[in-house]
């Protein structure tokens, strides 16, 4: 098989995933009204498909700042941060993110994917250990594979596989990076932190915490798992992403142990990539202020969490573990969740379709983003959809 033939081939699968020819994926929103509104070809619909959890994107005060930047500093930088990409808001962003961590170290990355794939590329290699939760993203998996190291699996939250799988590595722990997500982005659930963090320190491991979508979510100042759990100091490394609760692109690792600073160094997808805009870094600057100061958003995100949880979980519909900003519904084919996903976009409601491999299980998930713009009206209607879809497609 050629390179053109493994690519039609991905086609013939896409097409059986979706024998309707609906464009599911990378569907273009043609306008967008506000953080929870936008219009996709000629209808105007509710957005339920991003991660905008703190409603953000419209806020004047990251609007403000962006303008700001375009008009005193230009577009782009035009270089990395190893040449003449290194500007004042980047390092301002960096020390920021470290004091709002309690941390001595911080580096800003270009997007919330490379700072995984630098930071866990530059921290282990050949001859050493990654132990990675089976649900983990994908940039955890590439920084993993780009890095060289030995990849063991376990069972997603499931402590007692992991802890077997620590047992064999015998004296190689000390070389190992135990690497899991504050949330995770496929059912919405968060991990098993203080039991994690008792075989880290059990075993003598290093922990990395992707905090990518609990930054802003948990937490009372929206640090993540890290501070609903009062876990700050036992985590090694941190990572996430401007992508989500701060509304703009990049992504982040913060860490008290100093030598984090020499993967600057050493990291290709820091060395080798441009650094973020200007307007992108003030944005971003804006944001975390908002979010610091956010335990109102915070709040109202978390009963519109519970709200459209409780009242899908009371249809029938089966869901992850625990309410939180991602709420999906779990389906057991894609013809099941093409169809759901399909429904909810006639009535003016757009959702993500994850279909397998992207789901676990061989599940496959109609995926809900909530944010705290959303109103009560809106999530009650979102809410009675489902329940009129459920009666029409999944009901016995």
């Amino acid at each position: 098989m050629n390179l053109l033939e493994k690519l039609d081939a991905a086609a013939t699968a896409r097409k059986s995933l979706l024998p309707d020819g609906v464009g599911a994926f990378g569907i273009p929103i043609e306008e967008v009204y506000s953080a929870t509104e936008a219009r996709i070809a000629d209808r105007r619909v509710l957005l339920l498909g991003t991660n905008n959890y703190l409603g953000l994107t419209f806020s004047p005060e990251c609007i403000q700042a962006a303008h700001e930047a375009l008009d005193t500093e230009g577009t782009g930088t035009t270089g990395s941060r190893m040449a003449n990409g290194s500007y004042f808001g980047h390092r301002a962003l960096e020390k920021e993110f470290a004091d709002f961590y309690e941390c001595c170290v911080g580096i800003v990355f270009t997007t919330g994917y490379q700072a995984n794939l630098g930071t866990i590329s530059g921290l282990v290699g050949r001859g050493d250990t990654v132990l990675i939760d089976g649900d983990s993203h994908a940039s955890i998996y590439d920084g993993c594979i780009l890095s060289g190291a030995e990849i063991i699996r376990f069972r997603h939250n499931d402590m007692v596989d992991m802890e077997k799988r620590l047992r064999r590595l015998g004296d190689r722990t000390k070389t190992t990076l135990i690497i899991v997500e504050g949330i995770y982005s496929m059912l919405g659930d968060q991990a098993p932190l203080a039991e994690i963090v008792q075989l880290k320190n059990k075993y003598s491991c290093t922990l990395l915490l992707d905090e990518a979508h609990s930054l802003g979510v948990l937490g009372e100042t929206g640090q993540g798992l890290v501070e609903k759990t009062g876990l700050l100091k036992e985590i090694d490394f941190i990572t996430g992403t401007f992508s989500k609760s701060l509304c703009s692109i990049g992504g982040f690792c913060v860490s008290n142990h100093p030598q984090l600073d020499q993967l600057r160094y050493i990291s290709h997808p820091y060395i080798f990539t441009a650094s973020p805009s200007p307007a992108t870094i003030a944005s971003t600057r804006a944001a975390l202020k908002l979010l610091r100061n956010g335990s109102d958003l915070r709040k109202q995100l978390w009963k519109n969490c519970t709200q459209l949880y409780t009242q899908l979980d009371a249809v029938g519909y089966r869901l992850g573990p625990e309410p939180g900003p991602v709420i999906a519904a779990i389906l057991d084919n894609p013809r099941q969740a093409l169809q759901l996903w399909h429904g909810l976009l006639e009535h003016n409601i757009y959702v993500n379709l994850i279909l397998p491999p992207a789901a676990p299980d061989g599940k496959s998930l109609v995926r809900c983003s909530v944010n705290a713009a959303h109103t009560t009206e809106q999530i009650a209607h979102v809410s009675e959809t489902f329940e009129k879809l459920y009666q029409q497609f999944l009901s016995v």
